[in-house]
Parts: structure tokens; C-alpha cells; sequence
């Protein structure tokens, strides 16, 4: 059969073609649709995932709450405003622990070197505000590798602190610290710049000789921080505290020295001051939560503070 005659047999088949042609590549799109769909769903399924995995929410999360549990809120790290470890997030974590009608007792596991005076006074008061809001559920303080200087200033205001036999108490003291430079820039052939409104408005600065009067300025500042601090932790502590002058010094102490000294109560972690002081064995985390985004922005801006920053002062 020649071509023509194919033609006359069946005149419309390059256009049946072509809509077969045209229908097979809408299939294979509608295909590869579905998948794409399939395959970006499971992508985001996975990064969920990830996102619960990081912010710990698979773990002891406030949403899981029990009838009766130990609300556990953790301070770790520094105590500064900038951070996690702000009052601001303590003490809203520290109050919804307290609220929660299931709440048999409170946790607060610190793990921090010290920090801001101001921040731990903070949270000190609040503690202090929520024992006598709420009487019959006790706070217990319980110490991880570290608990010094601003760490130990929130710590006194528990019910009882627990520590470890090898964690690191005390430092109870105040510092500030800095740099010199005076000389540097004449011998870079620098000038330096300073005018000011005010007799001690260059107070410390860096750059130029240290005023004897600046000096005793400073030091009378630290002093009456430091006997703020004291007055805390002996109001804290009670009778239990040693009546000896070194507790003040800044000295850290082991933990089982600390319980010696009237520091510290008792030797315990967190699970064992649930199940054995509390009685109450399921922890509920009350802890804030920080995004892996603003953790990242607040530790670079932290880090280009602490580098413009020459000096520095605080519970550490």
C-alpha cells in the first residue's frame, strides 16, 4: 500500500499522533508533579524534624505536662542581659513552673560562672517573691559542673542547693577588670583625644594614667557590691552558713568542701532530688527555648561586643 493510499484510509493520523504525543507528556508531567510534591514533602518532614530535634522539643517539654511533676528550669552559661541567661527569661520560666497546679516542687539547675550583678539580683528577688507567693512548693537549687560568683548569688536563695562531690562553689566576690595602654599611642605616634563634660567623665579610660582617685572610686564600688552579695547569701543561708571570713574572699570550693562550710546541703542530681527530696520522678523542662538563629546573631554580636569592650565587671 502506497503512502497515499495510507492517507486515504485514515486522513486525520498526524493529528491523532500528535494528541498522543501532546496527552503522553502531560502524563509524565503530572508524574513527575506528584513526585515533586512527594519528594518536598518528606524534605520538609526532615527539617521539621531537625528543628525538634535542636530546640529539644521532643524532650521535657512544658506541653507534656503530667498531674504531678518536678518543673525543672536550667541556667547555663553566663549570667548577662544579652543572653538566654537573662532575668527576664528566668523569671518567666521560673513563674510558669511555679503557676503549673501540678507543679509538686522546682529545680533550678545552674551551671554558670557568674556574670551580671544586676541580672542574678534579679532573678534572686524573684525566687525570693515566688517562695512566699507559693509556700508549699519548695525550690531547690542543684549545681552541675560550676556554680560561682553570680551563679551562687541566684543559688542562696533556694529552699536547699545540691551539688556534686568534684563541682566547683563559691566565689563569692566581685571584680572588674581591664587594660592599660598609656604610653602605647605616643610611642605609635598617636595622639590621643579626650575632651569630656565633667571632671571623672573619662572614668578608667584605658588610654591614659590611672587617677589614684578613679582608683579608690572603683574600689569603694566593689566593695559595697561585695557586701551586698554577702548579705544575700548569709539572708539565704542562714545558721547553715560557717562564720568564717574566707567564704568571702572569692574563693571556689569543691562541692563536698561547700557542703562543709554550710554552702551547700547535700550531695544529688536533678533526677535524685525528683524522685528522692521531691517525689515527684517526671521532670517537666519549663526551661526558654532560643531559635538556632538567634543563637547564632546573639553569639557573633556578643563576641564583637566583648572585642570593642576594654573592660569589663560583674560576678565572676
Amino acid at each position: 500500500m502506497t503512502e497515499e493510499e495510507k492517507k486515504s484510509v485514515n486522513p486525520g493520523w498526524e493529528r491523532q499522533l500528535i494528541e498522543g504525543l501532546a496527552f503522553a507528556a502531560v502524563r509524565e508531567q503530572r508524574r513527575n508533579r506528584i513526585w515533586g510534591i512527594f519528594f518536598k514533602s518528606l524534605t520538609f518532614i526532615y527539617l521539621f524534624l531537625l528543628l525538634f530535634a535542636f530546640t529539644d522539643w521532643f524532650g521535657d517539654s512544658a506541653a507534656r505536662i503530667s498531674d504531678k511533676h518536678t518543673a525543672l528550669v536550667e541556667l547555663d552559661g553566663m549570667i548577662m542581659p544579652d543572653t538566654i541567661n537573662n532575668a527576664d527569661s528566668i523569671n518567666a520560666s521560673l513563674r510558669s513552673a511555679f503557676k503549673d497546679k501540678g507543679t509538686q516542687g522546682v529545680i533550678l539547675r545552674i551551671n554558670s560562672p557568674g556574670g551580671s550583678p544586676v541580672q542574678a539580683g534579679y532573678v534572686n528577688d524573684e525566687i525570693r517573691r515566688l517562695r512566699a507567693v507559693y509556700p508549699d512548693i519548695p525550690l531547690y537549687a542543684v549545681i552541675g559542673d560550676v556554680c560561682a560568683s553570680g551563679g551562687y548569688y541566684i543559688a542562696s536563695a533556694a529552699d536547699k542547693i545540691f551539688v556534686d562531690k568534684a563541682s566547683l562553689v563559691g566565689s563569692i566576690g566581685v571584680l572588674m577588670d581591664g587594660f592599660g595602654f598609656a604610653g602605647t599611642l605616643e610611642k605609635l605616634g598617636i595622639e590621643r583625644r579626650l575632651l569630656t563634660a565633667g571632671e571623672h567623665k573619662g572614668f578608667l579610660d584605658p588610654f591614659t594614667p590611672m587617677d589614684p582617685k578613679q582608683r579608690e572610686h572603683a574600689t569603694g564600688l566593689l566593695k559595697e557590691i561585695h557586701e551586698q552579695f554577702k548579705h544575700v547569701v548569709q539572708m539565704g543561708r542562714g545558721e547553715r552558713l560557717k562564720d568564717l571570713p574566707e567564704i568571702f574572699s572569692g574563693v571556689i570550693w569543691t562541692g563536698q568542701k561547700s557542703i562543709e562550710l554550710g554552702l551547700a546541703d547535700g550531695i544529688g542530681s536533678a533526677e535524685y532530688v525528683a524522685r528522692e527530696i521531691i517525689e515527684a520522678e517526671d521532670i517537666v523542662n519549663y526551661s526558654t527555648r532560643e531559635s538556632l538563629i538567634d543563637l547564632f546573631a546573639k553569639r557573633v554580636s556578643t563576641m564583637m561586643l566583648g572585642m570593642l569592650t576594654n573592660s569589663s565587671w560583674g560576678f565572676r
